[in-house]
């Protein structure tokens, strides 16, 4: 008898978000410095993944809903292809690649991922790996991929497989317990309610006592006054999410097509980084989303747009996961929109204002309010999920995430990797997904966006290292002690600050012309 799991409301939820103009594929490139050898990855894939049941699981739709099945079918040899590139087999070859695999669907009569070892990349070798987004999330997958690789050429891996290989618990079971069938409950109090308080723990940062007080609040029915006040700020996340404005109109936006583009950086030291957030008081988080914000306003301007009073809202995921349960295959994040200020030129002023709505956003219910109608939406017909995520899509532009990947460098197969990156799926008519990821001591930039919109990512992608410089010559020109504020740094435009910032731009323009 092929045995059968429920699919977790919110998984399905992502399984049925799949639509032809945007697929809900989670597609990384892991780049090699020398070449691969393909038996040998065969060998190290099919070990290393054997503990996660879910990639030898396909998908099966009945009128009950989604399950996880087991493949008696299933083999390696489906899921593990190999290709070599045309031409020179250069980056921009690889990009056009990539961007391929990514309108391309997984085959859904069998397990939803598949991995392709393309065999000469710039004289050694690159993996695409398309993983689809009900299998798990970004944190999630970052951990799986870390179970493929060994800290050295010929050493262990970096850990052993975990749980991967028990039954996957619902997203909005904030306790890790109880079955598939216990956490599918249509409660809208407790679908809700219960991410919201496991975040607030989360986010405040308690230690883990405080997961022990938290389910103490479950089971004790007169503490419920906690319960009401966490209800009143959902009803205002709930509203705010409604009533949210679109934002401003601009080239990102539209009806997306099937046709996709991607692109990459080089990886930028993240020290450099860490220093220009110290000196700010901004987290690293921070000032990327800064840069990014300024390489795509120095897009609009590229254009012949005006970005004046430009303002562009990206949704961001925030892992919602209690501490050990990083592994945890499945999806267990929230989202939080983030308005983006490309009207803003000031590298520093622009900087403050994206701190300042970070800020607000992490003393909000936000995250785990969405993570909640996710889970509600999930258990919905198809048609009612569509029109409430499409409801959500049409008030953001973009979708923007940020993985901290491992410090060291590390190996898979023999061989050691040089870079890694990946792209985050769009929701509804969403068309640009911008992925930060850093590992072993860089950060490296990436951008797929709908080829009607944006038709050559990499030129973004280029002016990420020319925003961070600019960014980086204005605080060194600035007095030290400023509070960095939005009102503070823009008025804080000295001469000395923006001549360091045209220099900046004047020295890219040198070295890329």
């Amino acid at each position: 008898m092929i045995k059968r799991e429920k699919m977790s409301s919110v998984d399905t939820a992502w399984l049925r978000m799949d639509r032809p103009t945007n697929l809900m594929m989670i597609v990384g490139v892991l780049i090699f410095e020398g070449a691969i050898d393909y038996e040998q990855l065969k060998s190290t894939i099919a070990s290393r993944l054997a503990p996660f049941r879910r990639f030898r699981q396909r998908v099966v739709v009945d009128p009950s809903g989604a399950w996880w099945e087991d493949d008696p079918t299933y083999d390696i040899d489906a899921h593990l292809h190999r290709v070599a590139l045309p031409g020179l087999g250069d980056k921009l070859e690889l990009e056009k690649f990539a961007a391929d695999m990514v309108s391309q669907p997984l085959d859904d009569s069998k397990p939803l991922w598949q991995f392709t070892l393309i065999e000469n990349y710039q004289g050694g070798s690159a993996l695409l790996a398309r993983i689809h987004h009900c299998i798990a999330d970004g944190i999630a997958l970052i951990g799986v991929m870390l179970k493929l690789t060994d800290a050295g050429a010929t050493g262990g891996p970096p850990g052993a497989p975990d749980s991967g290989d028990q039954p996957q618990r619902d997203a909005s079971d904030p306790d890790g317990g109880g079955t598939d069938e216990d956490d599918d409950e249509t409660d809208l109090w407790k679908q809700l309610l219960a991410p919201v308080t496991a975040a607030a723990i989360k986010t405040i940062g308690y230690s883990g006592m405080a997961w022990s007080k938290y389910l103490e609040l479950i089971s004790q029915p007169e503490k419920a006054t906690h319960y009401a006040k966490v209800a009143g700020a959902v009803t205002v996340e709930i509203a705010q999410l409604l009533t949210m404005p679109d934002d401003s109109p601009t080239r990102f936006k539209g009806s997306p097509g099937v046709l996709k583009a991607v692109a990459w950086s080089e990886p930028m030291p993240l020290e450099m980084v860490k220093a220009v957030g110290h000196v700010t008081g901004s987290s690293v988080n921070d000032v990327l989303l800064a840069c990014v914000a300024g390489a795509l306003r120095q897009y609009l301007i590229d254009s012949g747009d005006d970005p004046a009073g430009v303002e562009i809202r990206a949704m961001i995921p925030v892992n919602l996961r209690r501490p050990g349960a990083e592994n945890r295959l499945g999806n267990r994040f929230g989202l939080v929109a983030l308005t983006l200020p490309l009207g803003v030129a000031n590298p520093l002023a622009r900087l403050a204002a994206v701190r300042e709505r970070m800020e607000a956003l992490k003393g909000s219910y936000q995250a785990p309010v969405t993570l909640g109608v996710l889970s509600l939406v999930g258990l919905a017909p198809k048609a009612l999920q569509t029109q409430v995520l499409d409801l959500l899509a049409k008030k953001a532009t973009a979708v923007m995430t940020n993985v901290p990947g491992p410090r060291e460098p590390l190996y898979m197969a023999g061989g050691k990797l040089a870079q890694m990156m990946f792209w985050v799926p769009q929701s509804g008519d969403i068309g640009m997904g911008v992925s930060i990821l850093s590992y072993n001591d860089g950060v490296q930039f990436g951008l797929v966006t709908d080829k009607s919109f944006v038709p050559d990512p990499a030129q973004i992608v280029e002016g990420f290292f020319p925003e961070f410089e600019k960014l980086l010559l204005t605080v060194l020109q600035c007095p030290r002690g400023i509070p960095l504020d939005a009102g503070t740094a823009e008025r804080r435009i000295f001469a000395r600050g923006e001549k360091g910032a045209r220099y900046g731009a004047r020295r890219h323009a040198g070295r890329t012309g």
